[in-house]
């Protein structure tokens, strides 16, 4: 029996359909939302083509060749039969390193970020005097990471002075309590491995929760949309608050998962402060353009794995929770 096209489904026809005036797809409501979403985000595609598109094209371009600067014209290319990506994967055992580092901190941070948000949106949608207040406070992190904290910490005489005296305090006491409890539950065998995943998450609070303002208010979001009369029909039908909670909240929250996962990855890999980072602004610096360019690309390419393996995952448990 052949399977039906789920009405949220559009063939290519129907997608071009969308900006035919003569089609019935064009005069319909979907084809009129679509038209919407397409004009909304028409400054975002206007800006790529305009300033993006060209820089990644030649930065392809560098990745190919070996890149060669002219005094007085520029530079020169010359086709080097994917030279800079063999060095990469190959000899440059420093981004070898790092991008494996990286990749690890990016899936603890996406998924205590993610739990963190979830929570506190939770939180955060009841009613409690001072809400609005508790709304502000959890947004401030989406405005002290915009560029502005970074710079007071990296500039501010104070704040490298209050970092220093935290320092010498730790190191003072003699006891590192993280460490410590850490290598007493590896002595006594208790889910080591678990453990140091759970320590670094702890060891990661401050950047997670400077990451998680706009997953705060996407779920926030999600949750007011969600109606009160599914939650007054699932207690006169005698469910928990658990079992409402599993069955309906998470269900009708599972796309909004999808979103935010994107957003997380995308956030942690555009971060210029993690070491791949720093390790290719190092190859520009020293004028290694081709070289830089290829790991730009490769770290690009695993931000893409990374994103479409969550995409994948993610989106088939959204399908069984709708079912």
């Amino acid at each position: 029996m052949a399977r039906k096209k789920g009405p949220e489904h559009w063939s290519l026809k129907e997608g071009f359909g969308v900006f035919a005036p003569w089609t019935d797809t064009y005069k319909s409501m979907r084809g009129r939302n679509a038209r919407t979403g397409v004009w909304f985000i028409m400054p975002f595609i206007i800006g790529f083509l305009v300033f993006m598109l060209m820089p990644l094209i030649q930065s392809l371009q560098f990745s190919l060749s070996n890149v060669t600067l002219v005094p007085g014209q520029g530079y020169s290319l010359v086709w080097n039969n994917f030279q800079n990506y063999k060095y990469a994967f190959g000899f440059d055992t420093t981004f070898n390193q790092n991008l494996l580092d990286e990749s690890g901190k990016m899936v603890i941070n996406t998924i205590a970020t993610l739990v963190l948000s979830f929570v506190l949106a939770v939180i955060l949608n009841q009613k409690f005097r001072g809400r609005t207040l508790a709304r502000a406070i959890f947004f401030l992190p989406v405005i002290l990471s915009s560029g502005v904290l970074a710079g007071i910490e990296q500039t501010s005489q104070t704040f490298n002075m209050l970092a220093a005296v935290s320092e010498e305090t730790a190191n003072s006491s003699g006891i590192n309590l993280s460490a410590s409890l850490q290598n007493l539950l590896s002595v006594s065998g208790v889910g080591s491995g678990v453990f140091k995943i759970v320590f670094d998450m702890i060891d990661a609070i401050y950047d997670v929760v400077m990451a998680s303002g706009i997953q705060i208010i996407v779920f926030l979001t999600g949750l007011s949309a969600i109606s009160p009369s599914l939650y007054e029909a699932a207690n006169v039908e005698g469910c928990t608050a658990w079992e409402a909670f599993w069955k309906i909240t998470f269900p009708i929250m599972s796309p909004l998962l999808l979103v935010n996962t994107i957003y997380t990855i995308i956030d942690f890999f555009m971060k210029s402060s993690n070491s791949v980072m720093e390790h290719i602004n190092t190859l520009q610096m020293n004028s290694k353009y081709g070289e830089a360019s290829a790991q730009s690309w490769i770290y690009f390419g695993v931000a893409l794995a990374f994103i479409g393996l969550s995409a994948l995952i993610i989106s088939k448990g959204v399908s069984s929770s709708e079912n």
